[in-house]
């Protein structure tokens, strides 16, 4: 018992209690205490306190890791150190490296492609899911007309819309249209796994795993749509069941999948800031041949890291591998190998 709660990072618990506290007050207040919160929806609700304590926990943890610890910081030095300018950058930075993930597109369209639809799909089904799941947003016909209605965020109206408009079409099946995203991602990203001698090569049981969950939350939603719209209601009941059970399921899996990364992607932007600052700055030099080759800082900052991380290159000669570039590193190892074979002649 005393190891496993000395393996709990206490300060992660902290923060992902704080983080459920949060998201219980919104509930009760945004819902106007409780009034306009579906009880039908407690399942939900459960799912989305458990993934938000624990993505809140592995965060916390995961920025305390040496690596993440070190590029948070330069990151945000970075940033610091030329704020104007930084500041003007982000909304193109946000564009490309979270939005766009334009780094994807330059190694693969098809992949690209795909990660852009199921990152679309979920993140419009978010938009819409934890809103309604926190009773956040609901909607109210107007007066008398039982095909117009009002949006409502909490207790404040906003828009109104038609039923039988695009609008109304839209807003309705705004989940539809999110399970049709993330199928077709789905899709490309089978074929590729299924067919892609280097996808298969790396390949891992989470991958599939993360796969098959956004297949069984789209397909049980869209088959929510058919039963209400061509089947007369038949076998809503159960598919209901089962469409709450796969979201509250892969909402606790959430923190512990590769859907994790989605909340780590932002870190990349305190890189970019890090590349560009490196790039700017002096360069280290090759203690062999005298060449620069690596930007000092990031030398500097391995050096720093990489003993914390179980990794010793110092050498006898009171250095570190990590002065020699890459060239020179090629060398010395043909150069050992050549001793160590009696030479190659």
């Amino acid at each position: 018992m005393a190891s496993v709660t000395s393996s709990v990072d206490r300060r992660g618990v902290t923060w992902g209690l704080v983080a459920v506290a949060v998201v219980v007050a919104l509930t009760f207040i945004g819902s106007d205490r409780l009034v306009w919160f579906d009880a039908a929806l407690v399942g939900y609700l459960f799912g989305v306190v458990f993934a938000v304590f624990g993505v809140v926990y592995r965060y916390a943890v995961w920025l305390r890791r040496p690596p993440t610890a070190m590029l948070n910081k330069r990151g945000w030095d970075a940033f610091k150190a030329r704020k104007a300018r930084n500041a003007a950058a982000l909304p193109a930075l946000v564009g490309t490296h979270v939005l766009g993930q334009t780094f994807i597109y330059r190694r693969s369209k098809t992949r690209w492609l795909a990660h852009q639809l199921v990152f679309w799909g979920c993140v419009l089904a978010a938009l819409i899911t934890f809103p309604l799941t926190l009773g956040l947003l609901h909607f109210q016909s107007v007066g008398q007309q039982a095909d117009r209605y009002q949006v409502y965020v909490s207790r404040v109206g906003t828009a109104q819309f038609d039923a039988g408009t695009v609008i109304g079409w839209v807003i309705f099946h705004g989940l539809d249209i999110a399970a049709v995203l993330a199928l077709a991602g789905v899709f490309i990203f089978l074929r590729r796994r299924l067919n892609d001698p280097g996808a298969l090569a790396v390949e891992r049981g989470g991958d599939f795993l993360v796969l098959a969950g956004l297949f069984a939350v789209s397909v049980t939603g869209l088959f929510l749509t058919v039963s209400s719209m061509w089947l007369d209601g038949q076998f809503y009941s159960a598919l209901n069941t089962l469409h709450a059970l796969t979201v509250i399921l892969g909402l606790m899996y959430l923190p512990f999948g590769k859907l994790f990364h989605i909340f780590q992607r932002p870190g990349n932007l305190g890189v970019a800031y890090y590349k560009t600052a490196n790039a700017e700055g002096p360069q280290a030099v090759c203690r062999r041949c005298g060449d620069g080759f690596a930007s000092a800082q990031q030398i500097a900052d391995l050096q720093e890291v990489l003993p914390q991380m179980g990794f010793d290159y110092g050498t006898a000669d009171d250095g570190s591998y990590q002065d020699t570039c890459p060239r020179c590193r090629r060398a010395s190892v043909t150069l050992a190998q050549s001793a160590r074979v009696g030479g190659f002649g």
